[in-house]
């Protein structure tokens, strides 16, 4: 009954107004519906005088909703209604009556918010009917085919103009049980809501306990419906226009009419509204115009002045606003009486502001252009947008079902009078915003196509986004027909690279075809053909030579092939190249897939050496081979072979993962015995478990190759020429002439995005690591082209003080020539990631008109000097940062080699050999400066912000008796984090304490550390390198006699302090007299503007209007420094309008750091930054349940064993083992001054779950008072506290 009211009074007001309208009601069986009809008079009468009665000029939709459905059933009634508690803290949307009343009477703090109309929403409305106190709102809604993980109904959230924006939430399920909750029901799904600090949505009915749907019917193949608006691109509309967009059709439609089927005839909905709304303005226009001209009409000078400005401008957005809209209107009704035109004006006075008009869909409207509207909208003229949302994974797919797809944007250009603009908003966020803003302000139709795949995770959005967009499959693209020339602008870098290359090479084919040659007598006789021709005859004169020389040879050929994960694998399989020589064979010897696979059924002799990577995969250089070997039918039993792995027995302990073991050496000996060829012998194993190493399993299988082949050894070792020597890190560094190497040259070589190995490892030095983007390697390697080389930049800045101006200077490089985000890192300073190598100078060159530089930043020396940034004793803050721009100045690299390859006018090659000894100098390093890095670290007790222990030097302040004044330092040397899995003579260890000094000798304690790690590090083993080492390997009493002879005076005994936490504390904080600061939670460091988040605009608007300084934290996070009393007020409401001051976060959440790691990191092993907020996220309801929502625990993960984000010493760690997988450590001190203990190896996203939440839940309650996590796992015997970093490895 309820269906057929709202139906007839929407038909009834659809009539009156020329609108559409959608009802919704609760869903049911059609069965159970029973049409009591209606008094033929009464409801007949009430319809007619309703329908012919005089229509108000200012009659909404909903009001005219509420008269129908009066004049159907006899009461009005609302289409946004709410019932709940007055004060609720989570709202529920619905459409209809999903939520009764006896269920959010059973849950306290909760209301609901029911909508009779979806369409037109009242969107004001539904703003009221949400209480201020609502801090969250949860779209809960049932969606029968969900082609994305969002409902329409959060889409009109979005897009509320609400006062506060509460964290916006979408409850969707594909289960009917949705429709009609029990109490129990909402309870659940409630507890799970207040776990949520951020927008996401989630699976509603699972998260109740509802069983899936079963008669749920699955979307069909031959009908695409794809989400027309997910969350990112309608949060972008909304970010970008504000109250003035206007989506003008339905949000999950097959075409611009609606949602009705293809094959029936529906209303105008959308294209409609944007038409009416456009001819109404006009009408506006022509009224005022009219009205303007209308001597006869009296205006006031006010209102004549406001009228003639929106006129001359009213198509400007920055004029015609909603505030000049509500001022017009006001004067407007001021004065409407005194004439019938003042009051036609009023009446279309609602079109007054411009809109933003958007017709949004999903790629199923690209199936048929036709149908959809695409066409209709293209050929109207209209000034009306289209944004069209591609979730396809294979983007350049064009076929499916029986409909073939169409490329929209080039259909679109041929028109040529609209906009045209290809996106993709995670791989090129700020092309995104500006392809929005143009297709707004050109002044017709416009055509936006989006890229958004639909994938398992976010991670997986994010890679699919990258990899189509890299190939080639997603170009990025924006087309303006009025720029003639330049209407076309490619905006995807590789393929403009690619172009430009093409160009290039066409204008110069085009210029020699054009010009008469002119050649000289020397060459003229010699043709292309004819050099071509002798390079062939002598290529083909070598490979004659090469065939003879081989028959001449009395053994038989033999190939060795190797993958190698980080070196090993190459090394086994150069020794047996170098051991078949000696054996008088024919050897060659590369890299797997190198080796063109169709020979290999035409090889004699095979040995194969393969590494181990990740879970039990074959390394990259033979993924390709391997891959064609499982693939093949070829016979090979003309092939003998023998094959050799190295892996790691212990590094998948479970028995059930042993198969990952050496799995490519044994999956190669497998596939080859199976396609005929005969082994030699084998398959050997190496393992790292072994005391030797692989070397034992390796010198087992090479006597057993050899004795099998039955060769002798015809010539020594010395009689094999020589191949050239390795280079050590150490004679690198010796022969680069001061760090210069020809790093000039390999910048300037534009044939590669790359330098070599030894130009890479000195530009550590200069504060730069090469990378590649590890989610579009594959793809490219798999083309044959090169990786997507980039770099990574990091900053030299002493104690993270930073000016606004400089925040704004690393803010425009990184738009400019990164990856369009900062990383505030552990190192307390700013890194730019994605800079491209054509870029790097020019970057430099910014960073040092910032008065900032790069050098000495990474490499084997001091790196930067980090300092406490938010202390209880804020007053002391600058007394550290100044010392620790002292420390990083006095032990500065001398050379001049990093201004002159990147400062100077130009640049100077240099030479990789001193030509004079007095052409360069370093006083303390030396020419082969340190073993490895050495990084200092000042703390300020109680706060130990920069976990100092965790430092190759650390100072410790020691405070007089009113804590108000530095008297000294405690110093500890021997810190360190990084280990390698499964490698026991590699640990992390905290530091040791020295003794005491006054603050007046703290510099020169930094250089005599320093110059004893100098000159008694070691320099054969860098694993064994880092100052760690030489302290364990020599004594304290050893490194104490070493630095006090070097000082000329002896340590104090160290005095007594007290560490309570190494967090940082959020919020509002009193500095010295007249100043304060602001702490600022960024998750990870990442610095970057994503839908609904833009935090990098968001802190350059901050910079732009305050007045102090910015201090980076050791943990990743920002504090808007020394605001003056008078601006806290100002900085206050500027961070709360960019939601900067939200801190509703767990304290598990906001005590979490991450490392870089995929897909930049070359050393990752596993995911960190990019998936380390959704494992919280999980460990978030674990907590909330446990009610240890505001109870702090530091957890940390890092995606691989160098410990860059400092596991080692959190409560809860995470340490990449491969792709998913990590080691779970426990046991860490709150205040950084225990190491943990590994208590789960291997364990991926449910064994942590299922690993930690018993125990966080015992936590809860059998705690102590004030007892940390950390301390009660060891104080339960759940881990062993680690009590030095010898025994870290011992369980």
């Amino acid at each position: 009954q309820g269906a057929i009211d709202y139906a007839l009074a929407a038909s009834i007001a659809a009539q009156r107004l020329g609108t559409p309208f959608v009802h919704c009601f609760p869903a049911g069986s059609s069965d159970s519906i029973e049409f009591q009809g209606y008094a033929a008079d009464s409801t007949q009468e009430a319809i007619k005088a309703y329908l012919q009665g005089e229509k108000p000029s200012s009659e909404s939709a909903h009001d005219a909703v509420s008269q129908a459905l009066a004049a159907v059933v006899g009461e009005a009634r609302e289409t946004v209604s709410y019932f709940g508690a007055e004060d609720a803290q989570v709202v529920y949307v619905t459409f209809g009556d999903v939520v009764s009343r006896a269920a959010v009477g059973a849950v306290a703090g909760v209301g609901v918010v029911q909508i009779s109309l979806a369409r037109p929403l009242d969107s004001e409305a539904l703003r009221q009917a949400v209480p201020a106190s609502a801090k969250r709102v949860v779209a809960l809604e049932h969606v029968r085919r969900a082609a994305t993980g969002w409902g329409p109904l959060f889409f009109d959230l979005a897009l509320v103009p609400w006062e506060h924006r509460p964290i916006l939430l979408n409850g969707v399920s594909s289960s009917a049980g949705l429709d009609t909750l029990t109490g129990e029901q909402l309870e659940a799904i409630n507890a799970h809501v207040l776990a949520l600090a951020s927008p996401t949505h989630f699976d509603a009915a699972a998260v109740a306990g509802i069983p899936e749907d079963a008669s749920e019917p699955a979307a069909s193949e031959d009908e695409p419906n794809e989400a027309a608006t997910v969350g990112a691109y309608g949060q972008l509309l909304r970010d970008v226009f504000g109250s003035r967009l206007r989506v003008a059709n339905a949000c999950e439609s097959q075409s611009i009419w609606g949602n009705g089927g293809r094959g029936e005839s529906t209303p105008e909905f959308g294209f409609g509204r944007v038409a009416a709304a456009s001819q109404e303005r006009s009408r506006l226009v022509a009224a005022v115009t009219a009205l303007l001209r209308d001597v006869s009409v009296p205006l006031s000078r006010p209102l004549h002045a406001a009228l003639a400005e929106w006129l001359g401008a009213r198509d400007d957005p920055a004029v015609a606003t909603a505030g000049a809209a509500a001022q017009i209107s006001g004067l407007l009704k001021a004065e409407a009486g005194n004439s019938p035109a003042l009051e036609g004006v009023l009446g279309l006075s609602a079109h007054f502001a411009v809109q933003s008009d958007w017709l949004v869909g999903g790629d199923a409207w690209a199936y048929d252009v036709g149908g959809s509207g695409v066409h209709h909208v293209l050929s109207s003229g209209l000034n009306v947008n289209m944004l069209l949302v591609d979730t396809a994974e294979d983007p350049a797919a064009v076929q499916r079902g029986g409909a073939r797809k169409k490329d929209v944007g080039l259909y679109a250009m041929n028109y040529g009078s609209a906009y045209v603009a290809s996106v993709a908003v995670y791989a090129s966020y700020a092309q995104v915003l500006q392809a929005l803003a143009e297709a707004d302000a050109f002044p017709g139709p416009a055509v936006v196509v989006a890229y958004l795949p639909r994938a398992a995770s976010p991670i997986g959005v994010l890679q699919q986004s990258k990899r189509a967009v890299d190939e080639g499959a997603w170009p990025l693209y924006r087309w303006d027909p009025r720029h003639d020339p330049g209407s076309f602008q490619l905006d995807s870098e590789k393929l403009r690279r690619e172009l430009a290359d093409f160009l290039k090479r066409d204008s110069a084919l085009a210029a020699v075809a054009r010009a008469t040659p002119k050649l000289s007598a020397a060459i003229a006789p010699v043709s292309v053909e004819a050099r071509a021709g002798d390079r062939l005859a002598r290529k083909a004169r070598g490979d004659v030579d090469a065939l003879m020389s081989g028959l001449a040879v009395s053994g038989p050929p033999l190939l060795v092939l190797f993958a190698s994960d980080g070196g090993n694998g190459e090394e086994a399989a150069r020794r047996l190249a170098r051991s078949g020589r000696r054996r008088g064979m024919t050897v060659r010897c590369m890299a797997m897939d190198e080796y063109d696979f169709e020979e290999l059924a035409y090889e004699r002799t095979v040995v194969i050496a393969v590494s181990t990577a990740g879970q039990g995969e074959i390394p990259t250089a033979g993924r390709d081979f391997l891959k064609a070997l499982l693939a093949t039918a070829a016979n090979l039993s003309e092939t003998s072979f023998a094959v050799f792995g190295l892996g790691d027995s212990h590094y998948w302990p479970r028995a059930e993962d042993a198969v990952f073991y050496n799995k490519p050496a044994r999956d190669l000996d497998r596939r080859l015995a199976e396609l005929g060829a005969s082994r030699i012998a084998g398959p050997g194993l190496g393992d790292d478990q072994d005391a030797d190493g692989w070397e034992a399993g390796f010198g087992t299988f090479e006597s057993q190759l050899w004795d099998a082949l039955n060769l002798d050894v015809v010539s020594s070792a010395a009689d094999e020429p020589e191949e050239p020597p390795a280079r050590t890190d150490e004679e690198n560094k010796v022969i680069s002439n001061f760090l210069r190497g020809t790093i000039a040259q390999a910048i300037a070589d534009t044939s590669t995005g790359a330098v070599d190995e030894w130009d890479g490892k000195l530009l550590k030095f200069h504060g730069t690591y090469m990378q590649d983007d590890r989610d579009i390697r594959a793809g490219r390697l798999a083309r044959g082209e090169e990786k997507a080389f980039s770099f990574m930049i990091r900053v030299r800045l002493p104690g993270g003080v930073a000016t606004p101006a400089q925040w704004l200077a690393m803010d425009a490089l990184a738009s400019e020539y990164g990856n369009q985000t900062m990383k505030i890192t552990t190192r307390q300073t700013f890194q730019l990631h994605g800079v491209l190598k054509r870029n790097l100078r020019e970057t430099m060159r910014g960073i040092n008109r910032g008065l900032m530089d790069t050098i000495a930043a990474c490499g084997d020396v001091n790196r930067n000097v980090v300092a406490s940034a938010n202390p209880l004793q804020a007053h002391l803050q600058p007394e550290v940062a100044r010392l620790a721009a002292d420390i990083s100045t006095h032990l500065l690299p001398a050379t001049s080699a990093y201004h002159e390859i990147w400062l100077a006018d130009e640049q100077v090659a240099g030479s990789a050999e001193q030509t004079s000894p007095t052409t360069d100098y370093e006083p303390l390093y030396g020419p082969a400066y340190l073993p490895r890095k050495y990084k200092i670290a000042i703390a300020i007790p109680p706060e130990n912000d920069v976990d100092v222990f965790a430092y190759d030097l650390g100072y410790i302040a020691i405070l007089d008796d009113a804590q108000e004044n530095i008297l000294g330092y405690n110093i500890v040397i021997g810190g360190g984090m990084g280990m390698t899995h499964n490698n026991k003579a590699t640990y992390p260890r905290l530091a040791t304490c020295l003794g005491y000094v006054p603050k007046d000798r703290a510099v020169i304690v930094s250089e005599k550390v320093m110059l004893v790690q100098r000159d008694h590090g070691d320099r054969t083993n860098r694993k064994h390198a880092r100052l760690k080492y030489t302290v364990d390997d020599h004594g304290m009493d050893w490194w104490r006699e070493q630095v006090e002879a070097r000082l000329g005076f002896s340590f104090e005994p160290a005095r007594p302090y007290a560490f309570t936490r190494n967090g940082d504390r959020y919020g509002w904080t009193k500095s010295t007299p007249g100043l304060n600061n602001f702490t600022m939670f960024v998750q990870n460091g990442r610095v970057a503007d994503l839908p609904g988040s833009p935090l990098k605009t968001a802190l350059a608007d901050v910079a732009r209007r305050h007045t102090g300084n910015f201090r980076l934290t050791c943990n990743g996070h920002l504090i808007v420094a020394d605001v003056k009393d008078e601006d806290v007020e100002s900085i206050t409401r500027l961070l709360a309008s960019h939601r900067l001051d939200n801190l509703d976060y767990s304290a598990l959440r906001l005590h979490s750091m991450a490392c870089v790691a995929l897909p930049t990191c070359a050393l990752a092993m596993a995911e960190s930054e990019r998936y380390l907020p959704r494992l919280i996220d999980l460990l978030d309801e674990v907590i909330d349940q446990a009610g240890l929502r505001s109870d702090a625990i530091v957890i940390r993960m890092t995606g691989c064993p160098n410990g860059c984000a400092r596991p080692y010493n959190a409560e809860i760690a995470f340490v990449g083992k491969a792709p998913g997988a990590y080691n779970l450590y426990l046991g860490g001190s709150h205040n950084g001054d225990r190491l943990s203990k590994i208590y789960k190896e291997t364990v991926t996203e449910d064994q942590i779950l299922e690993a930690l939440t018993p125990i966080i839940k015992q936590y809860a309650i059998e705690r102590q008072e004030a007892e940390r996590f950390g301390d009660f796992v060891i104080r339960k015997g759940i881990v062993k506290a680690t009590r030095e970093g010898k025994d870290f490895h011992d369980i």
